[in-house]
């Protein structure tokens, strides 16, 4: 048993410096010194096993087995999705059946606004619902790639359209989790969640589309876009607060994806918008006029349904009945060696001594990636492949896709080495040293997580207890901070390194990991901000305080 020390140079700013290096190393390694993904990560890696076994004194076999366990977390499930993503886009391309689906696409709005707002925010909300990991990224990147927009728009703007939905991806998972680790009420967490996020859940938009073509671009188009937030922002709250988590995603994105494409049946923006490349076109690059080629119903039924069939198919994976039911058949449980219960948490980010557990859940039944796997192989053979065929397509997508899911794996591993290690706590108690701003600060630790893990429902776990330890010290509503927690490591999603790596995978931008993360980190920061700012509000500033129950 090896006991986490969260001050291991008994300097908190040296220990807190030393705690950030890995994390320094690869973003600093991807986006200035332009280094493959793989390979930064790989740095990164090197790195955090440096400063666990050198500077922490965590044991050698211990911080290698923590590696080897994120790998396999990495793999599956998200490398997982990623690759049956992928290959269900690779098998509709070569059809032409993505050709058909894009031009349909432009039958709702030529605009290519619109169909950002229609399929990066509504729809990308609606996989997140329904199972998150990297599957609204990941559909919603190859879909823009499809629609003719530039790599980094597709790439970028796909990130950052999926924040507003993430605390209640996978049917709820994070709130799940962060009630189970903190001992606070689901519903409350659910409800003050749904207290804070709407407000986003209607900026969101707006500034996804400032993003893509300028404030003038946003402003001719405010009408579309604002029924796109209402109509999500709004069953968020009520869903949040009346119902629970499970359903919130699911719900609001239907609502938005319905009634923006009913609106667009009535108004239209006075000037179209034709240049996929927004401004990220190149110097001199002309604007493209979408053109729309004559398909019947049922060629365009034909090229939506391996997308339908996976949206039912990603949302059936999502109960937790059926779930459940999948894991009782196939889940393989391993106590990972050298790992399992072999390392301690320590006061004060638990309350007393825990020893962490390091169960590897190999379910590949119940997985998501499993169900999106289905939907790959009943679509091809409804479109006309043969066995034969689909096996070669496969095989063609993971030699593809080879470096991605190392960068995956290798990125997973850096990840539960600084849990495991407790880098993150160094930086997390960092963060709760902050007195009367730590409302702020601490829900920037929930961004903090979400960049470091790529999960909110792993910065919860991280970090919930934490949260609620120092409000309770504080003086302040724990179920307020925990909830922050989950609000501020939305804006958390966009920047963490498994998610740009997933962007740049959809978007077939291979090696240009590093140009996504210095878009995308602006609005991350700036975002986190705000959301901090709200909960200061609601912590010390009447009336926000009535938020607060």
């Amino acid at each position: 048993m090896w006991n986490q020390v969260y001050d291991p140079l008994n300097n908190p700013w040296l220990s807190t410096l030393a705690a950030a290096i890995p994390v320094i190393v690869m973003l600093a390694s991807l986006a200035f010194f332009h280094i493959k993904a793989h390979i930064a990560a790989g740095l990164g890696l090197l790195s955090a096993l440096i400063v666990a076994i050198f500077a922490y004194s965590m044991p050698a076999t211990t911080a290698v087995s923590a590696a080897l366990f994120g790998a396999a977390n990495g793999l599956l499930p998200i490398g997982w999705i990623v690759l049956n993503v992928i290959f269900l886009y690779q098998l509709t391309e070569r059809k032409g059946y993505f050709k058909i689906l894009q031009e349909s696409i432009t039958t709702i709005t030529t605009d290519r606004r619109l169909q950002l707002l229609l399929v990066a925010f509504s729809f990308g909300a609606f996989f997140e619902g329904a199972g998150g990991f990297g599957t609204p990224v990941a559909v919603t990147g190859a879909l823009l790639i499809g629609l003719g927009f530039a790599p980094l728009a597709a790439s970028g703007l796909s990130l950052i359209a999926n924040t507003a939905p993430v605390a209640y991806g996978a049917l709820g998972t994070p709130i799940i989790a962060l009630a189970a680790v903190t001992g606070l009420d689901m519903l409350q967490l659910s409800g003050m969640v749904g207290r804070q996020l709407p407000l986003f859940s209607l900026m969101v938009p707006f500034w996804l589309i400032w993003a893509f073509c300028g404030f003038k671009g946003m402003r001719e188009i405010w009408p579309a876009i604002l029924v796109a937030g209402v109509t999500f922002a709004v069953p968020q709250f009520f869903i949040s607060n009346y119902h629970g988590p499970w359903l919130v995603d699911v719900g609001a994105a239907i609502c938005s994806m319905t009634c923006l494409t009913l609106f667009l049946k009535i108004w239209k923006p006075a000037t179209i918008w034709t240049n996929p490349a927004g401004k990220f076109k190149s110097a001199g690059e002309m604007e493209v006029t979408p053109v729309v080629g004559q398909y019947t119903t049922q060629q365009v039924l034909r090229a939506w349904m391996p997308w339908l069939i996976l949206s039912l198919l990603v949302f059936f994976w999502g109960i937790p009945e059926w779930k459940k039911y999948l894991d009782g058949l196939s889940v393989i449980k391993i106590e990972w060696p050298a790992l399992h219960k072999m390392v301690q948490k320590m006061p004060p980010i638990v309350s007393k001594m825990s020893p962490e557990a390091a169960v590897y859940n190999l379910n590949w039944l119940s997985a998501t990636g499993s169900g999106v796997l289905i939907a790959c192989v009943l679509s091809g053979l409804l479109m006309g492949y043969k066995i034969t065929e689909l096996v070669k397509t496969y095989w063609e997508t993971i030699k593809l896709l080879k470096f991605s899911l190392l960068t995956i794996a290798t990125m997973l591993s850096l990840g539960y080495i600084t849990r495991y290690c407790g880098l993150d706590s160094t930086l997390g108690l960092a963060f709760a040293h902050t007195g009367v701003l730590y409302p702020f600060f601490g829900t920037l630790l929930g961004w903090l997580g979400v960049a470091l893990t790529g999960s909110d429902t792993a910065s919860n776990v991280l970090f919930g207890g934490l949260q609620k330890a120092s409000a309770q010290q504080l003086g302040i509503n724990p179920v307020l901070m925990a909830s922050a927690n989950s609000s501020g490591g939305v804006m958390g999603k966009m920047i963490d390194a498994q998610s740009i790596v997933v962007a740049a995978t959809a978007t077939k931008w291979f090696g240009h990991e590093g140009e996504i993360l210095r878009y995308v980190f602006f609005h991350s920061i700036v975002l986190a901000c705000l959301v901090g700012v709200v909960v200061m509000l609601q912590a010390y500033v009447y009336p926000f305080t009535l938020m607060v129950y």
